[in-house]
């Protein structure tokens, strides 16, 4: 096989990648922002479910990928990297046809077993999703630190996607119609991932690094236990060393995730406009809280890309700046019938552009953090940080969705009458 350093023609592997990274997101974003169809459409009846719809299905997405991401990590579920993507997305593609048989059926008269039915496909989907991740993110760190960078625009330009895609969705008049195009699509977007995965060792580009690396476990055996597609042997992969050489990243991608969860969806798409008349109307919420978020992330990704700054160091402090948004949010007005907390921020146009800068940040230091973690080891580690990277990334998720729930009694509590 020739070495000599081929580049990426056309840029197939950085959009196949990107392709993927849309993959990894899909499952979530499409269940949160089905938000309507699920608390005014299926579950209009049982309030105690609507009404934390959200919740619920936060914790069903994230609990699984939680487990599964770390899991996957540390054992090495169902072989090498190929075998694991091969069928999680399988799998993810038979949840959502169960998804669309649920949205084809009428439910009005079992609406809590529809609820659960919803919460138990949302918990499998996102576990073999986790595992799916987390390997793509161990692909993509066996190349140049940009390709890790594709991964994380694409789980951006996801949300956009799905935004777009549900709004498209509702030119149908019957709402379950709309919501069966809209799962079909996502099922749609995991084929894809699927398909263009098998084009991946056809590429000369890949197959050069992938060969460096394979050289490299060959020239040093002791080194093949950090390989995510070797076998398992006597070896044990330096988690420890891994996680001491690149702690100070993977802070930033906790705090990163940490900060964007506690306050989206759930506070931003609580967020009520002041001025009754904005012109944005029934669009509010998903114009000012997803389409911007989304949108922005996906900028913030493309910029992380042409221009790495803060760099390694500074890093940490641009991240953790920005937990500002947190207060900042809850000052903005939202559940503006159960506060009792003042709402300071009266200004629609004030709240839309903090909104913005948020998903901005959130795009730009996740793609930093990410392509950082996999520089900060030895060549022959980078697949193993990228997936421990990956299970960071899910972590800080979790927590922020954790922490979210606090948000409604932080802004209803009694004190604030007395202030």
């Amino acid at each position: 096989m020739d070495l000599a350093p081929p580049k990426d023609k056309y840029n197939l592997i950085f959009l196949t990648l990107i392709v993927h990274g849309i993959g990894t997101l899909t499952a979530f974003n499409m269940f949160i922002t089905a938000k309507s169809y699920f608390e005014d459409y299926k579950l209009k009846n049982t309030k105690e479910y609507s009404d934390n719809f959200m919740a619920y299905v936060g914790w069903a997405s994230q609990i699984p990928n939680l487990f599964f991401g770390w899991f996957n990590v540390f054992v090495k579920m169902g072989g090498n990297l190929t075998t694991r993507i091969i069928w999680s997305l399988i799998m993810e593609v038979i949840i959502f046809v169960v998804t669309v048989i649920l949205a084809m059926v009428d439910s009005t008269e079992w609406p809590e077993v529809f609820f659960w039915l919803t919460m138990v496909t949302v918990f499998i989907l996102n576990a073999f999703n986790a595992i799916f991740q987390n390997s793509v993110y161990g692909v993509a760190a066996r190349l140049p630190p940009s390709y890790t960078g594709a991964v994380v625009l694409g789980s951006n330009i996801c949300g956009t996607l799905v935004v777009l895609l549900s709004w498209a969705s509702k030119s149908f008049d019957n709402v379950r119609t709309s919501a069966i195009y809209y799962f079909i699509g996502g099922m749609f977007v995991l084929l894809i991932c699927f398909d263009t995965y098998f084009a991946l060792p056809l590429n000369r580009f890949y197959r050069y690094h992938d060969t460096l690396q394979q050289r490299t476990m060959r020239v040093n055996p002791a080194l093949a236990a950090t390989n995510p597609d070797a076998s398992p042997g006597k070896e044990h992969t330096p988690y420890g060393l891994i996680v001491r050489q690149s702690w100070l990243q993977l802070y930033n991608v906790f705090i990163t995730f940490f900060v964007s969860l506690t306050v989206f969806p759930s506070v931003c798409s609580n967020i009520k406009p002041i001025d009754k008349d904005f012109f944005l109307g029934d669009n509010y919420t998903l114009i000012t809280c997803f389409l911007t978020f989304n949108m922005m992330a996906m900028i913030g990704n493309i910029t992380a890309s042409l221009w790495q700054f803060p760099g390694p160091r500074l890093l940490t402090l641009f991240t953790t700046s920005r937990l500002v948004f947190i207060p900042f949010f809850l000052l903005c007005n939202y559940l503006p019938l159960d506060r009792t907390l003042p709402v300071w921020v009266t200004n629609d146009w004030v709240y839309w552009v903090v909104s913005a800068i948020l998903g901005w940040s959130s795009g730009h230091a996740s793609s930093l953090g990410m392509m950082y973690v996999c520089g900060t080891v030895a060549p022959e580690h980078a697949a193993t940080a990228g997936m421990i990277g990956a299970a960071t990334l899910v972590t800080g998720i979790m927590s922020g969705l954790a922490v979210t729930r606090l948000c409604p009694v932080l802004v209803s509590l009694s004190l604030w009458r007395a202030a």
